[in-house]
């Protein structure tokens, strides 16, 4: 399937990485309003540098956009695309707010292209072996979760991704979101959240830490910790249910215990490309062999979850889903 990429930045570069590790799908061409950029990138991956996105609308070659434009223009570009027919596979968040989400899977609805969304943490070896075993769980009760980077010194205040406007939430809303969805994933639907949200490392005007209590629909508990302000990466996971518990981190991998059992058991997992694989599904997808695992509906529900949190943090308050969603 031939693709053009949008937006070039560091994440387009994973997203061609892993295109060219597929094989699956070709880059045809690629458009930035920087032309450095577009000819750089062009010249790494062996496209072409087109001198307008038009340019790229109008190439009957393309089939598909990789977009991964700021996402306050996640809704123009995506809305062009849809208009000429092109499929589009979206980089998380869906958008910075409901409207937009909402307006971005209508439009590729009424065209009738496909809209897949980039949540790749879910894809991870031990988070599948988790969710096909979760009636061995028994009644789900309780879960906790860590996703922190460090950028102490890599932030570009320039750049969209670390200013209150083009990312808001901060943390929460560029990586935290991933590990929202996971829980969701595993936990079931959020229907109310409580957050905390503060800068305390980073320079600019953005939150660096954040903390979320999730309550679930089915009356489970869990916790969501993200993070740019340690000494290190690091991703944690623990699911606790009446039966069983499993327990993932990043550096003892995925360990899982039976009621009754006095020490938890390693689980092997190889490490799988989840990238790859969510570009691969987005192709079979476009050629009607399957629908998307996130698509613009369930992708604006996990965006809410996260404005949730936010408004929670801001109004000092417990803020439910539906109230973002109404």
């Amino acid at each position: 399937m031939k693709v053009a990429c949008i937006g070039m930045g560091w994440w387009s570069d994973v997203l061609a990485d892993a295109i060219k590790r597929s094989g699956k799908l070709t880059i045809a061409s690629c458009y930035s309003r920087s032309s450095e950029k577009r000819d750089k990138f062009a010249a790494k991956y062996g496209c072409r540098a087109s001198p307008s996105y038009e340019a790229v609308l109008n190439d009957r070659s393309v089939e598909a956009i990789i977009n991964t434009t700021p996402n306050a223009t996640h809704l123009e570009t995506t809305r062009a695309a849809a208009a000429a027919g092109k499929h589009v596979f979206l980089d998380k968040p869906i958008a910075n707010t409901i409207a937009d989400a909402r307006a971005i899977s209508a439009a590729c609805r009424e065209a009738k292209v496909v809209l897949a969304l980039g949540y790749q943490r879910r894809r991870e070896s031990h988070f599948r072996w988790i969710k096909q075993r979760i009636e061995q769980f028994g009644k789900l009760v309780n879960a906790e979760a860590n996703i922190s980077r460090d950028r102490l010194g890599q932030i570009d205040l320039s750049s969209w991704r670390y200013t209150a406007e083009g990312m808001p939430g901060g943390v929460m809303l560029q990586i935290g979101i991933h590990y929202t969805d996971v829980l969701e994933y595993l936990m079931g639907p959020v229907k109310a959240v409580s957050g905390q949200l503060v800068r305390l490392v980073l320079p600019g005007d953005n939150p660096d830490v954040a903390s979320l209590v999730l309550e679930h629909d089915n009356g489970a508990l869990s916790t969501l910790n993200a993070s740019y302000a340690s000494a290190s990466e690091h991703y944690l996971m623990n699911i606790y249910g009446k039966e069983a518990s499993a327990y993932y981190d990043l550096h003892q991998g995925l360990r899982f215990l039976k009621r009754g059992s006095k020490t938890s058991t390693p689980v092997p997992s190889e490490k799988n490309d989840t990238i790859v694989e969510e570009l691969e599904e987005f192709a079979r997808a476009v050629r009607g062999d399957r629908e998307p695992e996130m698509d613009g509906e369930r992708s604006t529900a996990s965006l809410a979850v996260i404005l949730a949190g936010i408004r929670s943090a801001k109004e000092g308050r417990r803020v439910e889903v539906k109230e973002i969603l109404a």
